[in-house]
């Protein structure tokens, strides 16, 4: 196992200097192999919505989050924080808070076309999610950086970065063995209040993570085919 020991820095206005990159080629066949179990292990991927209460290995969430980082951002800006949140009293805050902001959304701000595409999945203002895992991920991304005299560098791309990070997430925890759910509730300004988090990050995601519940269910879905989201040309 190697990790970097470099520590990052600021490095905008250097000049470009390129390192080689040589990473070893794949013989086709591996290639072929591992691809066909990746595409498998990752169709089983399901979002739960109900979680043992069982603790999950801390390392496991970790090097998810680690794995998560190496996604590639806009400028190299790396414009995300991810907070793990393992104290029971902030999981009860953050679902107390976010549970009073979907009871207006489910009760009429979403409007009748965003419920009718809900329905087919059963959510409803009640997130039980919150507390039952044992952990969460609150994903916040970083508008622009601030400097160590207070001054503002803007960062770029920073919802497209951000999104990428967060699916390599989800995966790196699927593949982990963990159950994962993104839970958006909005407005989500209660989550950097009851975080404590600086004035330049907004939240973006809320990640329960566990094992499923042994009563777990999950909607009976079907998801498009490669032909339906692949063009080729």
């Amino acid at each position: 196992m190697s990790h970097s020991t470099r520590s990052w820095a600021p490095a905008d206005g250097e000049p470009y200097r390129p390192v080689p990159y040589r990473p070893e080629r794949m013989p086709a066949a591996e290639s072929l192999a591992r691809a066909a179990e990746l595409r498998e292990r990752m169709s089983r991927r399901r979002t739960v919505r109900q979680f043992a209460a069982d603790p999950v290995p801390e390392q496991v969430v970790r090097d998810a989050i680690a794995c998560a980082a190496t996604a590639p951002s806009g400028a190299h800006q790396q414009p995300w924080t991810f907070v793990l949140v393992k104290d029971p009293e902030v999981r009860r805050r953050i679902r107390a808070a976010a549970e009073a902001e979907e009871q207006v959304s489910y009760r009429g701000r979403l409007g009748e076309e965003w419920l009718a595409a809900l329905r087919p999945l059963g959510t409803d203002e009640v997130k039980p999610h919150l507390t039952d895992a044992p952990q969460l991920i609150v994903v916040f991304q970083q508008r622009h950086r601030l400097g160590a005299d207070g001054s503002r560098h803007k960062h770029y791309y920073v919802d497209e970065s951000v999104g990428i990070a967060v699916g390599m997430l989800l995966s790196a925890l699927h593949l982990s063995g963990l159950a994962a759910l993104v839970h958006t509730p909005s407005p989500m300004r209660f989550l950097r209040e009851v975080l404590g988090r600086p004035a330049n990050e907004k939240a973006f995601a809320v990640i329960p993570v566990g094992y499923p519940a042994p009563e777990c269910v999950v909607p009976d879905l079907v998801r498009k085919s490669l032909d339906q989201v692949m063009v080729e040309v």
